[in-house]
């Protein structure tokens, strides 16, 4: 059998219908197309019709993924009576025969752990914060404190997929692929969903990247990774020699071979290469003027702190973010790896602190001094929480935490969020919580909300049933809301 003859025996349903004389017709083959692969008929911005649903708050997300879980005891939970039950077993009453993970599980006892931190009140609104982060209690006032977060998963590769993507197995879209979908960008010549990594000073936990996967969407939707360095993204510049003429007409002529090619099988994954090409040749021009930072005035690399010049660095990326924001791109997602402290936690977590405090409260700075901070929402926080008691051994300055996805905590600031506001409570040993439970797919709701979307009526039909970010769950948290 030649290669053209296995071509048509592995026909779409497209093909069939195209073809076919008793077929649905041109114009309904269309309408199917434009149906299955997502595409826009009337949106400048490439999104959905009929999207946003409601009048937005938020036009863009910065989502900063602290990967690898801080300990909320150590950032945002303040247990000042903890203290006095120093190196005391954790009461089964607490644990409620919890499961645990394969660390801990064979520990006889589990000492309970205060923070050797001090924390403060901080801004008007009185917000309890560490003394590792002074630059983010500046802007107490701006933050939305989420102290009540809580997830299924208790490793970091299904907790990372799950705020992903909500779900712990790979394979569904990431958040930034289905906003993308839903909303498209405000910028034709940038992607929509853009993703940058930062390495920490801790313990880092591998990441792939299918966590900014477009799953089963368009890949067009996918997340495009920006690397540090002069080539920021991959196979973008022209190799020497090879002058910008010359390639607008090596895509003129490819496009025409892809053209054909479509209009035989009517594969919409032929439709975004096409388009995937062209976006290519136009961030030749706009990622290198996006990328340069040589403009930006001093003050801003003092803002930002003494790594903000390192290429790569999460200061650095922070700033690059702004840019994106300012660009019109729709989600900007910062990847902070290091932050897996399980032994010396509090060397580990000061010196990750070093390196994000400031940076992220410059952000929400530089944001409102620009007058973007209303319509940009923030999100910073990791995949879940650390526990009370101490992994390994205590001493009098040195402890340990394990994974711990009961309770956790998370900030929100701008773009329709309530500022200076503390959500939700945990018991006095922040391993259960109180009041005011929300978890990740809640999380999830709410970010869409900001966004003029609502998150039940945002999904895509695959293998027969219609999916969404938040699946079956998922509730807007109205008090958050400004």
């Amino acid at each position: 059998m030649n290669p053209h003859e296995q071509g048509r025996l592995l026909l779409t349903r497209r093909h069939f219908f195209s073809k076919s004389s008793r077929g649905i017709g041109v114009a309904a083959l269309a309408s199917l197309l434009a149906r299955d692969s997502g595409a826009s008929t009337n949106s400048p911005t490439g999104g959905l019709p009929g999207l946003p649903h409601f009048p937005p708050k938020a036009k863009r997300v910065i989502y900063l993924f602290q990967h690898g879980a801080p300990s909320q005891l150590d950032l945002f939970d303040y247990k000042p009576n903890l203290s006095k039950i120093r190196g005391e077993n954790l009461p089964e009453s607490v644990r409620m025969g919890q499961r645990l993970t394969g660390m801990t599980a064979y520990q006889a006892k589990f000492p309970t752990a205060p923070s050797i931190f001090k924390f403060q009140r901080n801004g008007k609104s009185g917000m309890w914060l560490s003394e590792l982060l002074p630059h983010t209690s500046k802007v107490a006032d701006e933050l939305c404190l989420i102290r009540s977060l809580h997830t299924d998963a208790i490793n970091h590769d299904p907790a990372v997929t799950f705020f992903q993507s909500g779900f712990q197995l790979a394979g569904r879209p990431s958040i930034g692929s289905w906003i993308a979908y839903g909303l498209g960008s405000e910028n034709q010549d940038l992607p929509a969903f853009v993703v940058m990594v930062s390495q920490g000073l801790g313990n880092s936990q591998a990441l792939a990247d299918r966590q900014w996967s477009s799953g089963f969407l368009s890949t067009r939707y996918a997340g495009v990774k920006f690397r540090a360095g002069a080539d920021p993204v991959l196979y973008l510049s022209n190799p020497q020699g090879y002058e910008p003429a010359a390639r607008r007409r090596f895509l003129d002529d490819l496009g025409k071979l892809n053209d054909l090619k479509l209009q035989d099988y009517q594969d919409p994954e032929i439709a975004t290469r096409i388009a995937q090409y062209e976006m290519a040749f136009r961030m030749q021009s706009s990622v290198p003027e996006l990328t340069d930072l040589s403009k930006e005035p001093q003050r801003i690399f003092e803002m930002y702190g003494p790594d903000a010049r390192k290429p790569g660095t999460y200061a650095a990326n922070c700033i690059l973010a702004r840019r994106l924001a300012e660009r019109g791109v729709r989600f900007i997602q910062l990847f902070h790896r290091g932050w897996d402290q399980h032994g010396n936690l509090p060397r580990d977590i000061a010196k990750q602190c070093m390196q994000t405090d400031q940076p992220s409260a410059a952000l929400i700075t530089d944001l409102r001094e620009r007058g973007m901070l209303d319509d940009t929402l923030i999100v910073w926080g990791g995949e879940f929480g650390r526990t009370v008691y101490s992994q390994g051994t205590l001493t009098e300055v040195d402890y340990g935490r394990d994974h711990h996805p009961r309770c956790f905590s998370l900030w929100l600031a701008g773009g329709g969020i309530k500022p200076g506001f503390t959500y939700g409570e945990t018991d006095d040993f922040s391993y259960n919580i109180a009041r005011d439970p929300m978890d990740v797919h809640d999380l999830h709701a709410t970010i869409l909300h900001c966004l003029g979307v609502d998150h039940l009526r945002l999904t895509y039909k695959f293998q027969g049933r219609h999916f969404r970010l938040t699946d079956i769950h998922g509730n807007v948290i109205k008090p958050l809301l400004a």
